[in-house]
């Protein structure tokens, strides 16, 4: 039991005493004078009465009223100075008791209460279990992390350039078809038949320049013999000349009424599948309204998806090669396609700060669709000979990333700089190859506070990669470093 509660209960004993000897004394007080006022005693007996009162009372402390119980002056003076030091005594009871209590509880104290004779060593400070990893000089690759979606190179929406009704549907939905091949024909019997008045007009012109110009050559004849004169020449060239552009306006309007009667044949403007047909044989169309299909090139096929602007220097850098590889992956499949960078945008995206980027892949297989998702990882660059480290191990302080590195048994705390980030591993500069970078349990950490080492789950060798196996992936995308937990002041 504590001091304070030793000292609550002592204090509740003397009240409960207190109490009880009050209700004893004051019935001792009242008989005798009970007594003195019936005349039953003289007055020796009066003062051993007051003496028995007083003895009963004793040192009782308990509130009285002298008019009420019609006590002597006498008595009351007795029992104010008895309530006096019985409450004296009892608060330096109850002091000496709590200051004995802290007393105990004192480090030189012994448990008998008597001071020991020479304090006790301060005891030592606890090693803290950590994890550590050993850092490896190796070759890092660093690659950009998006997610695309796939877009065709180009999908053309056919509509029929003239209103109509089609009379016949040549290609089926899903079709492959060739640039060219007919799809739709659309019912042109009055096109025709207008093309067909024209070439007749045609016909007619030819036939009426053909007699002017006969006329021409007799007038020309009869003007060298002089019979006519060269008014009348002139007539037969001003006839000929007529004739002639009458007969270059119908072939005008002959080659313009042949444009309409074209379009009631509708072929693929390029080659790819054909998707949803939604019009059949009598279907009534509208120019350049109803769709009818649209044909969508498959092979090749683009992956386009959006990157950091961070990112664009080693971007621009890689189109200029000409020798970028993209890889692409569905997310139900674990075989990557592999393809080139084809195109990086002109602007970067205010809002998202990205900047919008395109591979092309061969999709002979047609695994890849457009509109399914998949997940891009595009290779930047490799860093050589580069001293690696587990990302978790860093740590962000106010003056910059640090790691703890397990030294002579206890954590020290270096100063890095963060080179780059892939996944789990970190390429940093600051530390040497085997320097052991404490993993888990940094956050209990100061520095030069006692550890003890201990290997991370699954790590046999400080792993592959340096890093301790089984460890969730890094969250951030395009290989960018991730904020570590901070360091302790």
């Amino acid at each position: 039991m504590g001091w304070r509660a030793t000292s609550i209960l002592i204090y509740i004993i003397l009240i409960i005493v207190y109490r009880k000897l009050s209700a004893t004394g004051s019935l001792a007080a009242r008989q005798a004078h009970k007594a003195r006022a019936a005349g039953l005693v003289g007055q020796p007996a009066h003062w051993s009465l007051h003496c028995q009162a007083i003895r009963h009372i004793g040192t009782a402390i308990a509130p009285y009223d002298a008019r009420a119980y019609r006590i002597c002056h006498a008595c009351t003076q007795i029992m104010k100075k008895l309530s006096t030091s019985f409450a004296t005594a009892t608060l330096a009871l109850a002091g000496a008791l709590a200051l004995n209590a802290c007393g105990d509880k004192s480090p030189t104290a012994q448990p008998g209460g008597a001071a020991s004779s020479g304090a006790k060593p301060a005891a030592a400070t606890p090693a803290v279990p950590v994890s550590t990893v050993a850092a490896v000089k190796r070759q890092l690759t660093l690659s950009l992390f998006a997610t695309g979606s796939v877009v065709p190179v180009s999908a053309v929406e056919v509509r029929p350039q003239l209103s109509g009704v089609i009379s016949r549907v040549h290609v089926r939905e899903g079709q492959t078809v060739r640039a060219g091949e007919l799809l739709f024909t659309l019912d042109t019997r009055s096109d025709a038949a207008n093309v067909a008045k024209l070439r007749a007009q045609i016909a007619k012109d030819q036939v009426l320049l053909a007699d002017a110009q006969r006329q021409l050559a007799r007038s020309r004849e009869l003007l060298a013999q002089n019979f006519i004169s060269q008014g009348a020449v002139d007539s037969s060239q001003a006839a000929v000349d007529s004739q002639l552009a009458n007969l270059q306006a119908d072939q005008a309007s002959l080659a313009a009424a042949q444009v309409p009667l074209s379009y009631g044949q509708i072929r693929a403007a390029s080659a790819g599948r054909v998707g949803l047909v939604p019009v059949f044989a009598g279907s009534a169309v509208q120019a350049n309204v109803t769709p009818l299909a649209t044909i969508t090139r498959l092979d090749p096929i683009d992956v386009a998806f959006s990157l950091p602007q961070s990112a664009l220097p080693d971007l621009l850098a890689l189109l200029q090669g000409g020798k970028a590889q993209v890889e692409a992956r569905l997310p139900e499949q674990t075989q990557a396609l592999t393809g080139q960078l084809q195109f990086v945008d002109s602007v970067v995206d205010a809002a998202s700060g990205t900047v919008k980027v395109k591979a092309r892949f061969e999709n002979r297989d047609s695994r890849l669709w457009p509109g399914a998702f998949v997940k891009v990882a595009l290779q930047t660059r490799e860093l050589k000979d580069a001293i690696v480290i587990p990302l978790p191990a860093v740590i962000q302080s106010a003056r910059g990333p640090v790691v703890y590195v397990a030294q002579d048994g206890k954590a020290v705390q270096k100063p890095i700089q963060l080179l780059a980030a892939q996944g789990d591993d970190a390429a940093v500069s600051g530390l040497n190859e085997g320097d052991r970078v404490v993993v888990d349990g940094r956050q209990n950490l100061r520095p030069d506070v006692p550890i003890a080492e201990r290997k991370p789950a699954g790590d046999k060798a400080g792993g592959k990669n340096g890093k301790p196996e089984g460890q969730p992936a890094a969250g951030a995308q395009g290989g960018q470093a991730v904020q570590g937990e901070k360091a302790a002041p």
